[in-house]
């Protein structure tokens, strides 16, 4: 018995999830290096471990301040100050579990490994 009005979901290839997720990942451009935050301070302020080997006074700009929420561990991108540039810098993103776990397969977090 057809009825007429109601459709059924008979094309293929829709629905259905693959398991596999694609992610996109922002790769750090030139001045910018990628870090670990180690410490929260307070006051929009964190120290960050950073690829290259220093650890930075980090702080969030007013523009992505309620946008971003920061933790103990996340994985940062981070734009060092023109001056004081291995002192202090600032914080352009904040990097999802998925993104972090891609970045450590291609090898971008050498700098970051535990002492």
């Amino acid at each position: 018995m057809v009825y007429k009005g109601k459709r059924r979901n008979t094309k293929k290839g829709r629905g259905g999830d693959t398991g596999e997720q694609i992610v996109r990942v922002r790769i750090p451009k030139s001045g910018q290096v990628l870090g670990e935050v180690e410490q929260l301070l307070g006051d929009r302020r964190m120290y960050v471990r950073c690829t290259d080997g220093n650890t930075r006074l980090c702080r969030i700009p007013g523009k992505i301040r309620r946008r971003i929420w920061i933790k103990e561990g996340n994985i940062v991108l981070v734009e060092p100050w023109k001056v004081q540039s291995n002192e202090r810098a600032d914080i352009l993103y904040r990097y999802t579990p998925q993104q972090a776990d891609w970045l450590e397969r291609k090898g971008f977090l050498k700098g970051l490994e535990e002492i």
